[in-house]
């Protein structure tokens, strides 16, 4: 007999974490269905030796209010923890020595980051016009406002920090629309970026006298947060270690199958499916979709990302105070950068001693992934001892973490991806497809789509268009 349920919600990473948390809240009858034996998905804590750490993302940036709200929410299982203000600082690498990434236009002018000729073109972007091209790739859009050292020295860093990506193949629009949003509305990076922290002072007076630092995570890791949305949410609403699932629409509903963590068959029948999974495994979830029409969803590039994390029981090296080191890729290092996790976050470290999370391989540099520990460890060894002043590599902790499909990269196949999605939509209402295909990377981006696909599962008005389909249909075409 199968389970009868409302809404099957697949994947308990944040994302599908997050939407059974106001699922719950709205009292929906639901069900996580998760292929790991755990929930979390990239983000695990772990402790070991006196450390603590991440292995998967290490911070959240509170971008939306929706963090704040979900903190808030569970206040009963975690709390939020905000960065200290050392994490306002960041180094970059240049000529092999690290120095502050300009904090303002004053400071940008003065730094040795940039050219003469870039300071003077920073000076005059408040009078560029906006560009007309809305494909038009980041590396592009910077060239024209800022110039190339500004690209090489702030933008180029700052994607290998946040996307591992590369800035030419990432298009503003998708990947950064917040800054792709300046230009258009505004005329400018600069001259928008002032405006609009007036107009947000005066809508939203309260937040801008919240002076707390942006950058959070939980107290005690990031588990802490995944596990009280698995608590507030219900832990029997969960099904862990799920294999071979997939999703066939038939009457008023969708049928989905499996095979559960003791080996037998599952078979459950549900109104409404979401999915949060990543889109390399929406082809095998869905395979009444044809293979033309998952192509343009599923063909999303992922940087492969080697997150190596390394202790120090006693610290002597480079002064650990700010969020970490990004490395140019101009600069040719084997690493992207480091992070210092003990710098801004409580009890990472042992009083005294350093947490450090170095980053390798990105969309740039993939053959990292395929390197040996032994080979991994010795490029760790002299990243370290030749930028963070030590000389000789003992460290205390040593923990290395490969993810094959680690960070989405939006480029300009974003624009049919998502017209694609939009389709499938009309096509099967009751199908809400999620994850970090779309919506953006990071973690407040995550929470905030979790709230929105509960809210869309809530929608009691949507009528399942298609009729009785069984396993053996032929797969629905969408038009182009």
């Amino acid at each position: 007999m199968p389970l009868y349920t409302n809404t099957v919600v697949i994947g308990a990473g944040l994302t599908g974490l997050t939407t059974a948390h106001y699922l719950n809240n709205s009292k929906i009858d639901f069900l996580v269905l998760e292929q790991k034996p755990l929930i979390g998905g990239a983000i695990q804590t772990e402790s070991d030796k006196g450390f603590t750490y991440e292995k998967g993302p290490s911070t959240g940036v509170m971008s939306n209010d929706t963090v704040a709200e979900l903190f808030a929410e569970l206040k009963p299982y975690c709390k939020l923890e905000r960065a200290a203000d050392s994490v306002n600082k960041r180094y970059i690498l240049k000529n092999a020595e690290w120095t502050p990434l300009p904090s303002g236009v004053l400071s940008g002018i003065f730094t040795p980051l940039f050219t003469w000729q870039d300071k003077l073109r920073i000076l005059g972007e408040p009078f560029r016009k906006p560009g007309t091209n809305p494909n038009e790739s980041l590396a592009e859009f910077v060239k024209r406002r800022m110039g190339n050292s500004f690209l090489d020295y702030a933008i180029d860093p700052f994607i290998l920090g946040v996307y591992a990506g590369n800035p030419a193949y990432l298009v503003p629009r998708f990947a950064l629309p917040k800054l792709y949003n300046l230009e258009q509305k505004y005329g400018s990076l600069i001259g928008g970026s002032i405006k609009m922290k007036r107009e947000k002072a005066k809508q939203f007076p309260k937040q801008t006298k919240d002076k707390g630092n942006r950058i959070f995570s939980a107290e005690g890791g990031l588990s802490q947060l995944t596990a009280a949305l698995n608590e507030s949410a219900g832990k029997n609403n969960f099904l862990l270690g799920v294999s071979q699932l997939s999703i066939i629409p038939i009457e008023n509903g969708f049928r989905i199958s499996g095979v559960n963590s003791d080996g037998k068959d599952l078979e459950i029948v549900a109104n409404k499916v979401i999915t949060t999974v990543g889109a390399h495994q929406l082809a095998e979830l869905l395979p009444f979709v044809n293979k033309k029409t998952m192509q343009k969803v599923d063909n999303l590039v992922y940087a492969k990302v080697v997150q190596i994390t390394v202790g120090f029981n006693e610290w002597k090296g480079f002064p650990l105070d700010a969020f970490g080191g990004l490395i140019p890729f101009k600069e040719k290092h084997d690493s992207l950068g480091v992070l210092f996790p003990s710098a801004f976050l409580k009890n990472r470290a042992p009083h005294g001693g350093a947490l450090l999370s170095v980053f390798m391989g990105g969309v740039r540099r993939p053959e990292m992934i395929k390197k040996s520990d032994e080979e991994l460890k010795g490029i760790v060894a002299k990243e370290i001892c030749s930028l963070m002043g030590i000389s000789t590599f003992k460290p205390d902790l040593f923990k290395i973490f490969r993810y094959q499909e680690a960070i989405p990269q939006y480029g300009a196949d974003c624009e049919a991806r998502f017209t694609t999605l939009d389709e499938l939509a009309k096509q099967y209402p009751n199908l809400i497809i999620g994850g970090n295909l779309r919506d953006g990377i990071g973690m407040a981006d995550r929470i905030q789509q979790g709230k929105k696909l509960a809210e869309e599962a809530k929608k009691e008005n949507l009528e399942f268009q298609t009729k009785n389909l069984e396993p053996q249909v032929e797969a629905v075409e969408l038009e182009s």
